[in-house]
């Protein structure tokens, strides 16, 4: 494995207004030395105009002026920011129930989900909500940082009670690793550096273990999947015979020499070569965008996907997903959509709305006739198309798709296959 794409993190952090998010993002921006003086001595001024006793670090991250004034973050801000062992993109992503789409969206290719909440007010049903959020697609790893212990002077039966309560609460949902650190984000205890005023926590800091935590190993590397984006074929002299195939590795590790067949054709040939940029490498996985070259002339169009022969997909056109529903008119049976899944569009027809979840309570509402924004339920389509789909919970690339409203091109729903 090469280090490039393995010593990335992507983490989504999820939060109740007020629970310090924003302040913690400073303090990891400020803390790592991912800032610039400048910007620090700019928000140093205006909490002193603001009249705070203390630097303001949410004012590093509250960029969208509409959502300080209202105090509510609306959309997905991407933030990026490195440390000599890694590099880090963050998901800040709302935490109003309005905005679970938004959430769906930032945590969708997270390895990691941060759940803050607030010593002082424990566990609250949006917390419980995001973590729902976050096992439903299936985000590896996960973080309980339970902040603002500075307001409960860092008092361990608060943090113990916590615990106890999450961690019972994570045995009902899909987490198969799950940190809880006690932080005060303001001070920055426990945040980069070790806390003083907590010598009975002896597990990591937040960023030793956004640091160190392993992520290689999630990615699907057993299953074989390049779905087609791009056919090169340049019409120059030079480049007469070129013919490849480009998109981005989306399971397994591709090699030349491997048997493959082009789905959903079925025509076998072996890997001839494979391109990245403009050099021949030995191997490609995920994330990879590569460009695949095959030993026969068979034909292969954008859509198709590139499989081992022993271990490909099975083409369906019946699909059973857990759908998020994004926009105001809600989704009813009988509904005509398009969807893209991978490199793959085509039309969808809505068979059969099983039920409803109740992202609070896990309770399956299995009465209902229909999905409105922002909730989430189990849903049958049959597509126009053969999609070569997995189950989400073994490849979230090839087990997921998006709903595009026809009329205006907007996408409206986001889905999860069960298998």
């Amino acid at each position: 494995m090469s280090a490039t794409n393995m010593d990335l993190l992507r983490f989504a952090t999820a939060g109740s207004v007020d629970d310090g998010k924003s302040t913690l993002i400073g303090r990891l921006l400020l803390d790592s030395k991912s800032i610039f003086e400048d910007q620090l001595e700019a928000v140093e001024a205006t909490s002193e105009a603001k009249g705070y006793d203390y630097t303001d670090l949410a004012l590093l991250t509250d960029g969208l002026r509409s959502e300080r004034e209202q105090g509510i973050t609306i959309d997905v801000a991407y933030r990026y920011f490195a440390t000599p062992n890694r590099k880090f993109i963050i998901a800040d992503t709302p935490g109003h129930v309005q905005y679970t789409r938004n959430m769906v969206t930032g945590a969708s290719t997270a390895d990691l989900g941060l759940v803050l909440v607030d010593a002082r007010q424990g566990l609250t049903e949006q917390s419980r909500r995001h973590a729902v959020i976050l096992s439903l697609l299936r985000v590896p790893h996960l973080v309980l940082a339970v902040n603002k212990m500075d307001l409960v002077d860092f008092d361990q039966a608060v943090y113990e009670k916590i615990y106890a309560e999450f961690t019972q609460f994570a045995t009902k949902l899909n987490v198969p690793d799950l940190e809880v650190i006690p932080i005060s984000a303001l001070q920055g205890d426990n945040v980069v550096t070790r806390s003083e005023n907590m010598p009975w926590y002896s597990g990591p800091t937040l960023m030793h273990h956004l640091e160190h935590v392993h992520v290689a190993s999630d990615r699907d590397l057993i299953d074989a999947r390049f779905p087609v984006q791009y056919v090169i074929r340049p019409k120059s002299d030079e480049f007469h015979d070129y013919r490849g195939y480009a998109g981005q590795v989306a399971g397994g590790v591709l090699k030349p020499g491997d048997e493959v067949v082009v789905l959903p054709s079925g025509m076998t040939s072996k890997i001839a070569k494979i391109d990245l940029f403009d050099k021949e490498i030995t191997e490609a996985f995920p994330p990879m965008s590569v460009t695949v070259h095959l030993e026969d002339d068979v034909d292969v169009s954008r859509g198709d996907m590139i499989a081992r022969v022993k271990n490909a997909p099975v083409p369906s056109q019946d699909i059973d997903a857990m759908i998020c529903w994004m926009t105001t008119t809600p989704l009813q049976p009988r509904q005509k959509l398009a969807i893209k899944h991978t490199t793959r569009t085509g039309r969808a027809l809505v068979k059969d709305i099983q039920y409803r979840l109740d992202v609070n309570t896990l309770h399956r509402d299995q009465e209902t006739k229909e999905l409105g924004v922002n909730e989430i339920g189990r849903v049958t389509l049959r597509t126009t198309v053969p999609l070569l789909c997995d189950p989400y919970s073994r490849n979230r690339t090839t087990g997921s798709f998006i709903l595009i409203d026809e009329a205006t091109g907007v996408t409206v729903g986001a889905g999860m296959i069960n298998g």
